[in-house]
C-alpha cells in the first residue's frame, strides 16, 4: 500500500502527496510520512502597512495570536505524529524573528488624552518545532553528513547536498547532529529516532522548493514545468529511502498484551502514570477553557464581517452594528415577506437590504428590490409609514477596503436620491461600530442614527471623536516606559 505524504509549507508538482498551509489546524496522524517547512509567510507579509520596532516586523493582535496560534499547533502535531511512529523531515527555512503582542496593556489618563499601552515580545517561526532551542540564524551551503548516518541518509545527501543551504547552526554539543559545517563541526542537521514507537524526526537544511524554473504561465495560469515534476519525483523516492532505513534501523516489536499486566509493571511507571493522567486533565479543561475562548473571539470580531461577506453573515453584522448605534435591529420574516433589517430609534424606523458583491459594484437592481420590500412592509397591518430605505452594499468585497472603486454603481446612486434612499458601504459602516463597540459615546451614536434617518444617496458618517492612543512595543517589565517611534492607534 503506497505512503501517505503530506506536505506542510511547500508544494510538490507531483499527485503523490497531498500540501497542507502554515495556517492550517491539520492532523498529522492520517498521514505516514510529513514533510515541513516552518513558513510563516502568511502571517508576515498579510498586513496593510505592517509597524516595524528595533528593525523587525511588528505584528498586529490577529496575526500576533494567528502565529503563536499556528506555532503552537504544529510543535504538538509534529511529537505526537513521531510519537505514533511517523516519519517527520523538516527542512528548516530561514528563520524569521517578529514582535507579537502579549495580550497585555496598559492603559492611562482618560478621555481624548486616554493612551493605551501595548507589549510585544519577539517570536520565531521556529516555535512550531518540538525539541530544538539554541540554534543561531546564519547561512552557508559547505556541509558535510556524519559516518554514522550515512546508512539511512548517503542516498539523499548524494543528490541533495549541492542544492542543500543551512540557514541556522546548533550549539556545540547539540545531540543527533547528522550534517554538520565542512568547517567548525556546527551541527546544521538534527535525527533522532522515538523511543516508544518507529517514529523519527529529521532537521535537514533546506532546499529551494519553488525556483523559477519550476513553474511557467499557460492560459494566464502558473503551472508546474517538468523540471519541477522531475524534481519531486526524485525528492519524493529519496524520501521513502528514509522512512524505510529509520523504520529497519529502529524496528521495535510490539509490546504483547500480557506484558502491560500490573504483574510486570514498575514502581516509576505507576507513579508516572498519574502524572500523566493529572497531565491530561489539566490539558482536557485548557482545551474547554480554549474552544470557550475560540467562540467569544468569533463573536468579537463578528463585525469585521461588515469588511468580506456577504448573505447571512452580512446580515447578521450590520445588525449587530445597528443596535451599537441604539437601533432596535431586527430580520423580519412572516412566510410572505422577508426583510434583511428592520430598525427603528426615536429619530425614525428604517428597513434594510444587504447585498455582497465578489469583485463589482452594487446595482440598480437591489434597489428595486428595496422599494419592493418597503411597500410589502407598508402593507403590513402594524405599519402606518413608509420606512426609510437602507441599502448596505459591501461592493468589491474581496479586496481591501482601501483599494476598492465605489461600492454602487452611478444609476444606483443617482437612482437613490431621487426615491430618498441612502446607500451605506459597510466597510465605513464597519469603522462606525469599531469605534461605538469601544467607545460608551451616546452623543456620536444619536449623530450616526440622525445621519441614517435624514440622510440619502451615499451617506457619510460624522468623523469619530480623536482618540489619542499609542502602540507601545516591548517587553512589559523591561520596557513599559518605551514608546514606539511609529507608534499607530488600535
Amino acid at each position: 500500500m503506497p505512503k501517505k505524504i503530506l506536505t506542510v509549507g511547500f508544494q510538490l508538482a507531483t499527485e503523490n502527496a497531498e500540501t497542507a498551509e502554515f495556517r492550517d489546524k491539520t492532523s498529522l496522524l492520517d498521514w505516514d510520512v510529513i514533510l515541513f517547512r516552518p513558513d510563516a509567510s502568511s502571517y508576515l507579509y498579510n498586513e496593510y502597512k505592517p509597524s516595524e520596532y528595533l528593525g523587525k516586523t511588528a505584528l498586529n493582535d490577529r496575526n500576533s495570536f494567528g502565529l503563536k496560534e499556528a506555532c503552537a499547533h504544529w510543535r504538538r502535531e509534529l511529537q505526537e505524529a513521531v510519537s505514533n511512529g511517523k516519519t517527520v523531515i523538516v527542512h528548516l527555512s530561514k528563520p524569521t524573528e517578529v514582535y507579537v503582542a502579549t495580550g497585555t496593556k496598559e492603559h492611562s489618563g482618560t478621555g481624548r488624552n486616554r493612551q493605551t499601552t501595548r507589549h510585544v515580545e519577539i517570536f520565531s517561526n521556529f516555535r512550531a518545532l518540538p525539541i530544538i532551542e539554541d540554534w543561531t540564524a546564519t547561512h552557508g551551503s559547505a556541509m558535510t553528513l556524519r559516518p554514522e548516518y550515512r546508512e539511512q541518509l548517503s542516498s539523499y545527501w548524494s543528490k541533495f547536498a549541492d542544492k542543500s543551504v543551512y540557514e541556522v547552526v546548533f550549539a556545540e554539543g547539540t545531540k543527533g547532529a547528522c550534517i554538520t559545517t565542512k568547517h567548525g563541526n556546527r551541527a546544521v542537521g538534527l535525527a533522532f529516532s522515538s523511543k516508544s514507537s518507529e517514529g523519527s524526526l529529521l532537521f535537514l537544511p533546506d532546499l529551494d522548493f519553488g525556483p523559477d524554473e519550476f513553474f511557467e504561465e499557460r492560459d494566464d495560469e502558473m503551472c508546474f514545468t517538468d523540471a519541477a515534476r522531475q524534481f519531486a519525483g526524485s525528492y519524493l523516492s529519496e524520501v521513502l529511502s528514509i522512512d524505510q532505513a529509520y523504520r529497519q534501523s529502529s524496528a521495535k516489536t510490539s509490546e504483547p498484551q500480557w506484558a502491560k499486566e500490573e504483574t510486570f509493571s514498575l514502581t516509576t511507571e505507576k507513579g508516572l502514570r498519574e502524572k500523566l493522567l493529572r497531565a491530561e486533565e489539566a490539558v482536557e479543561k485548557a482545551q474547554r477553557k480554549k474552544e470557550v475562548i475560540q467562540s467569544q473571539l468569533v463573536e468579537a470580531g463578528q463585525l469585521r464581517d461588515l469588511l468580506f461577506e456577504t448573505g447571512r453573515p452580512l446580515e447578521a453584522a450590520i445588525l449587530k452594528a445597528l443596535e451599537l448605534m441604539g437601533f432596535d435591529a431586527e430580520q423580519y420574516e412572516d412566510g410572505t415577506s422577508e426583510f434583511d433589517a428592520v430598525f427603528s430609534s426615536p429619530e425614525g424606523r428604517l428597513l434594510g437590504e444587504a447585498e455582497g458583491r465578489d469583485s463589482k459594484p452594487i446595482a440598480i437592481g437591489k434597489l428595486r428590490q428595496l422599494t419592493m420590500n418597503i411597500h410589502e412592509d407598508l402593507e403590513r397591518e402594524e405599519v402606518q409609514a413608509p420606512a426609510k430605505g437602507i441599502l448596505f452594499g459591501n461592493g468589491f468585497r474581496l479586496i481591501a477596503p482601501h483599494e476598492r472603486e465605489p461600492s454602487f454603481t452611478d444609476k444606483c446612486v443617482s437612482s437613490a436620491v431621487s426615491m430618498s434612499i441612502g446607500l451605506v458601504a459597510t466597510c465605513d459602516l464597519f469603522e462606525v461600530a469599531r469605534y461605538l463597540s469601544e467607545n460608551s459615546d451616546k452623543r456620536y451614536a444619536e449623530l450616526c442614527r440622525t445621519t441614517l434617518v435624514k440622510k440619502t444617496g451615499i451617506i457619510r458618517f460624522p468623523n469619530r471623536p480623536i482618540k489619542a492612543e499609542s502602540a507601545i512595543l516591548g517587553n512589559p517589565q523591561r520596557m513599559s516606559a518605551k514608546r514606539a517611534a511609529t507608534a499607530e492607534p488600535e
